[in-house]
């Protein structure tokens, strides 16, 4: 397995074990991947971690496997539906973390950036293109110079350039990750996930913003807000349940 996911009672960590290629993901992976990301959401998980094995969060695509477009096509569609899961997750990003990998990074909610963590998006030394998705994400986390920097220049960036850019949430480990994702999982769920509907939602899609409109409703008609009231009143930690 290159692909392993340790649950816990609120929050999961998913780790790409492929450290012969500093967890550069093939095919396989990348399926076993969203497998397991699918598979948190469908149990209940309320927030989840992803990492990497033995340093190195992920070097990019296995190279050896490019060989056309449909690998960057399935790409796309697994790194859509991370980005739009319901639930906080975070990337607990340590050495390489270049072009899928970078990928990874964007589609997660927040990151925790270690020492050693370093950054490339390397697609014009190689004659490739990343598709917009991402270089629309990578301006908005990076800054577009920055972003501009990375895809045109080849430019390769360190953790003080993330934390400086405002890239990484947070200094410090995979413990640290997990923490963070343990205080992300006992918030309300249904406030998480209809403000990620808003964060992704374009004023000029009228259908994404209709679907930030309804969970804006639902949040406000929720138990869990009468529940927040109540804990706050009460000067006790709440106890949300999603509905």
């Amino acid at each position: 397995m290159t692909i392993h996911l340790e649950r816990g009672e609120q929050i999961a960590t998913i780790t790409i074990d492929r450290t012969h290629r500093r967890n550069a993901l093939d095919l396989a992976s990348l399926e076993d991947l969203h497998a397991a990301v699918v598979r948190c959401v469908a149990d209940g998980t309320r927030a989840i971690v992803l990492t990497g094995a033995d340093g190195h969060f992920c070097a990019g695509a296995d190279l050896t496997e490019l060989e056309d477009v449909s690998f960057t096509t399935r790409l796309a569609q697994v790194l859509a539906h991370l980005a739009a899961v319901p639930v906080t997750t975070v990337a607990a990003i340590e050495g390489s973390c270049m072009g899928l990998g970078m990928q990874l990074a964007l589609a997660c909610d927040v990151r925790v950036v270690g020492a050693s963590a370093r950054f490339a998006v390397p697609v014009a030394r190689l004659g490739l293109m990343v598709d917009h998705w991402t270089l629309t994400r990578l301006a908005r986390l990076w800054g577009e110079g920055t972003a501009r920097h990375l895809v045109l220049t080849g430019a390769v960036l360190d953790a003080d350039d993330a934390w400086r850019l405002g890239f990484a949430s947070q200094q410090g480990s995979l413990a640290d990750a997990q923490a963070l994702a343990a205080r992300a999982a006992r918030l309300a769920p249904l406030t998480q996930a209809g403000s990620k509907l808003g964060f992704d939602a374009q004023m000029h899609d009228p259908e994404a913003v209709g679907r930030y409109e309804a969970a804006f409703a639902r949040a406000w008609a929720s138990d869990d807000l009468t529940e927040g009231r109540r804990a706050f009143a009460e000067r006790r930690e709440p106890s949300f349940r999603g509905r």
